[in-house]
């Protein structure tokens, strides 16, 4: 299984079908399959060979999928890289890669060519309209490099909350087979659906389920380059999207907006499925989000390190809030280490969907991968029925007076309150204690609710030894590019 053959298979069955929009403009799958087969020409006019490393630094504009498949048709892998990085991140990334080439979207050009200069890596800045300028010497598509499915076709640069950023080999073996499982048994993907792309393509998420999953099952994508809320409903309505993919920050920011005004928006005609993923949904939000429109809400978890879909809430199955569910296809899944009286071990997993390792880093692989379980660093449970449900990250974990407390229960508990619209659990030093439990809380618009408040709202429906003795209030959390809420960046006030 070849990425390389999907969008081949796409054009040749439906060609005239469109393949990638934003806004009015978009491509049909045999556009996209010619455009891609140009910029293989392009790419080897400039000695890129098979084999090497070409970095792609975009927002999700059609030009992303033209140079995606451009890039492995070329026989090259593709380094995704995140269009807000500035010089010191693009040049680690530049160097640990070997990259022959970066593509870089002319409004990062700057960034992008001062991080590339130390590695003496050239830059080709693309600046909106002039793709086909750029190609205008290549008019005849190159041949698709042969491949095996072994191959590198992906390297995704991990977020580096535990040093510096590494780089997970994804084959085409790996992309492949979990995309066209996405496309298949969990999204049931045809050519009638309109797939939502507000998830960052550069991201595993959004390029595996969202564009990936969309050219195998021959979906239409309709792009959103930068998140916002009104604009995401306004693009269900007028793009008549099927398949909405998010990540739990959205959903809340979508449910705001639509229950701000329901007069507003009409999404009842078209959309038929939600997916989740990347964190935790709080499962009232999952609740409102589900009687507010009228469609489930898959959730699922991955890791970049597993191509990324590693279990999910299948459409044909009993659907457990909470839960990520039982693996996808050809995955397995464990518990490491299970505690004997919570259950709660470290979640491990093995299958088709896991990297081939960590790029330069032969220490790190076999520390991450052993006798093929990759280790997760999630702690999860499993119950009677075979459904896994994380319980937090392992260095998440706050130990407070010798007691284990789940950041992510207590969470759940703030997101009960009506005026909550966001909430972190973190573990602060305590001097006794060794950690005491804090909570930062950003209010829904219009809302009302003192930190006190919330503190109280809490310690009446939990364990005394689990309530957050410390909590302020934020405008909002600190998110990462796919909106996940990042705790490593929350400041903690001084005097609370």
């Amino acid at each position: 299984m070849n990425l390389n053959d999907f969008l081949a298979r796409a054009a040749d069955e439906h060609g005239d079908r469109r393949a990638v929009e934003l806004g009015d403009h978009g491509l049909t799958y045999a556009e996209l399959d010619v455009l891609a087969g140009r910029v293989a020409a392009f790419l080897a006019a400039r000695g890129v060979v098979p084999g090497d490393r070409v970095g792609l630094i975009l927002p999700n504009l059609i030009e992303f999928p033209v140079l995606y498949y451009g890039i492995l048709r070329a026989g090259a892998a593709v380094v995704p890289m995140n269009p807000l990085l500035k010089e010191r991140e693009i040049a680690h990334q530049v160097r640990d890669s070997g990259m022959a080439l970066l593509l870089a979207w002319a409004d990062v050009a700057t960034e992008a060519e001062a991080g590339a200069k130390t590695a003496g890596t050239p830059v080709v800045p693309i600046a909106p309209g002039t793709l086909t300028e750029l190609l205008a010497g290549h008019p005849h598509p190159a041949p698709v490099v042969p491949r095996e499915d072994t191959d590198l076709a992906v390297i995704l640069y991990t977020s580096g909350t535990t040093g510096v950023p590494k780089g997970a080999m994804l084959t085409h073996a790996n992309m492949a087979r979990n995309a066209e499982i996405s496309a298949r048994t969990l999204l049931r993907l045809t050519p009638d659906d309109v797939v939502m792309g507000c998830l960052p393509l550069f991201h595993a998420f959004g390029q595996s389920c969202a564009m990936n999953a969309a050219v195998c099952g021959r979906a239409r994508l309709t792009l959103l380059p930068r998140f916002d809320a009104a604009q995401a409903l306004r693009t269900v309505e007028q793009r008549q999207v099927t398949v909405f993919e998010g990540v739990p920050t959205m959903y809340g920011a979508v449910l705001a907006e639509y229950q701000d005004d329901t007069e507003k928006y009409d999404t009842s005609s078209s959309l038929r499925l939600c997916v989740s993923g990347a964190a935790s949904l709080p499962v009232e939000l999952l609740h409102s989000f589900e009687n507010a429109f009228g469609s489930a809400i898959l959730e699922g978890f991955g890791m970049s390190e597993t191509s990324p879909v590693v279990s999910f809430n299948h459409p044909d199955r009993p659907r457990k809030p909470g839960s990520v569910s039982t693996p996808i296809e050809g995955v397995e899944m464990c518990l490491l280490d299970p505690d004997p009286e919570t259950g709660v071990g470290e979640l491990c997993m093995r299958g088709h969907n896991i990297m081939a390792g960590y790029w330069g880093r032969p220490e790190a692989t076999a520390e991450a991968i052993i006798d093929g379980w990759l280790r997760s660093g999630d702690l999860a449970t499993l119950d009677e029925d075979g459904y896994y449900f994380i319980v937090d990250r392992k260095k998440d974990l706050i130990i407070r007076g010798g007691y284990n407390v789940y950041p992510r229960e207590i969470e759940e508990v703030l997101y009960e309150h009506p005026a909550v619209a966001e909430a972190a659990v973190i573990g602060v030093q305590h001097p006794t204690l060794g950690e005491e439990i804090a909570a930062a809380i950003a209010l829904r618009p219009s809302a009302k609710a003192s930190a006190e408040e919330l503190r109280d709202f809490v310690r009446d429906r939990v364990a005394g030894y689990k309530y957050p003795r410390k909590v302020w209030l934020v405008d909002a959390l600190p998110k990462g590019p796919t909106g996940k809420i990042l705790k490593r960046q929350i400041a903690v006030p001084e005097a609370r």
